[in-house]
């Protein structure tokens, strides 16, 4: 016996992407936004949970096979590739395309994206599947959820940030030049990797001595090599977020 549960977002929620066409500014995304990642990313990974628990749950997401294979395909096989599904805006791009599916370091960038199962994501985090108002923020359509890398979730959501950056001047008049605007996205964007730092930072250096078995204190004993060890995780973390950034862009 099944039981899904379903909330509903009362007017005036409205979706993330369509409030960026419509130039609105929300005050509480980069905090919200922050949190639900630092927290659901942290505490679903080998930082904070033992081996056995995160195998398990691993081997229990391995259900949504379907979706997991839809979601490689567009975003690390279509682009590269000659394909029915691909959509670009042709003639214009044409060229543009053809050098995407000829770039050779860049199909090796792309393949090495997909092989860690590092935390529960969401697997679609776009602004698409984001619901707002001024100051409420909700993350909604978790049906690609499935352990992977964390930097998808992170690449897709500032990726599909920087996209809306650059699609203001398609939206900007003479009354309008929407450059204010495009301050508040890239604002957004560089608070929203700032403030996700800390907070999964936080987190880290609050359980470092739990149940977690990524780096076992006992071999991890000493200030100066956790040091060394978080800040190669998170500069690592932040590379990967990027590439599946640019990965989602592409698509």
């Amino acid at each position: 016996m099944s039981l899904i549960g379903i909330r509903y977002l009362e007017p005036p929620h409205i979706i993330l992407r369509k409030g960026s066409i419509a130039g609105i500014q929300y005050p509480l995304l980069t905090e919200h936004m922050a949190d639900f990642m630092a927290k659901t990313l942290f505490f679903t990974s080998l930082l904070f949970r033992t081996t056995s628990e995160h195998k398990r749950d691993v081997a229990e997401y391995c259900g949504n096979v379907e979706l997991c294979r839809l979601t490689e395909q567009v975003m690390f096989s279509d682009p590269y590739k000659v394909s029915q599904y691909n959509r670009w805006t042709s003639p214009y791009l044409n060229r543009d395309a053809e050098a995407v599916r000829e770039d050779n370091l860049l199909k090796l960038e792309v393949a090495e994206l997909k092989s860690k199962a590092q935390a529960l994501i969401h697997g679609d985090l776009h602004t698409g599947s984001v619901m707002v108002t001024r100051e409420s923020t909700q993350v909604i359509d978790p049906k690609f959820a499935f352990y992977g890398p964390m930097g998808f979730d992170i690449g897709a959501f500032l990726g599909n940030l920087i996209l809306a950056y650059f699609s203001q001047d398609g939206h900007a008049d003479q009354a309008n030049d929407q450059k204010a605007y495009k301050e508040w996205i890239l604002k957004t964007i560089e608070d929203t990797w700032n403030l996700f730092h800390h907070k999964f930072t936080a987190l880290w250096d609050e359980h470092r001595h739990g149940a977690g078995e990524a780096y076992l204190p006992a071999i991890y004993n000493n200030p100066e090599v956790q040091l060394l060890v978080q800040k190669k995780y998170m500069t690592d973390l932040f590379h990967v977020s990027l590439g599946f950034g640019a990965a989602k862009m592409i698509r």
